[in-house]
């Protein structure tokens, strides 16, 4: 990768997800696109149109990231080129998987994200949902500390945000102490 190349950690959400489905096998944008729509089974969390499921493709493949894994007859036309991660890919979505978002905002989309691709992996999620529980520990008692002495509107968005932190806390809490063991990686 040469330096004027955006690396990993400026991905898109859009092109980590991408990513985490050429990491479980190989794939054609077809078929990522399938399930990145609104009903399937990466786009109830994380939804991505079509046009921006083949932009990522272009752009994972431009920052080495994915490769071109052969080809499949289309159904209904042209052979589909397949994708898969590269042992790059590969590494750069475990670091990704493993660190916990950085604000409240993310816990609905980008940590479900990361909790969905990470249980169709077959994964254990115990370290991200840890991590992440440590992130937000500090979030809700600085909270705590603020909302008796704010006033107005202020106040009221300090409440949210306390409110919204404690159950992102409580839902984290649930999940660790439901957690079933990791199942098996899809395709072993």
């Amino acid at each position: 990768m040469t330096s004027s190349t955006p690396g990993p950690s400026q991905l898109s959400c859009g092109e980590w997800a991408v990513l985490g489905l050429l990491a479980e096998q190989p794939r054609h944008g077809f078929a990522v696109a399938r399930l990145m729509a609104p009903d399937g089974e990466v786009g109830r969390v994380w939804a991505l149109p079509k046009p921006l499921v083949y932009r990522a493709l272009s752009t994972l493949q431009d920052r080495h990231l994915v490769t071109p894994a052969g080809e499949e007859p289309g159904e209904r036309g042209p052979h589909r080129t397949l994708h898969v991660a590269t042992a790059e890919g590969v590494e750069a979505l475990r670091a990704w998987l493993a660190s916990p978002v950085d604000h409240l905002r993310e816990v609905r989309s980008l940590f479900m994200l990361k909790l969905a691709l990470l249980a169709r992996g077959g994964a254990d999620a115990a370290a991200l949902l840890a991590a992440q529980r440590e992130r937000l520990g500090p979030l809700v008692a600085a909270l705590e500390a603020r909302v008796d002495s704010a006033e107005a509107f202020d106040r009221t968005l300090l409440l949210w945000r306390l409110e919204s932190a404690r159950a992102a806390l409580r839902f984290i809490d649930g999940l660790t102490a439901t957690a079933p063991v990791a199942a098996a990686p899809r395709g072993a």
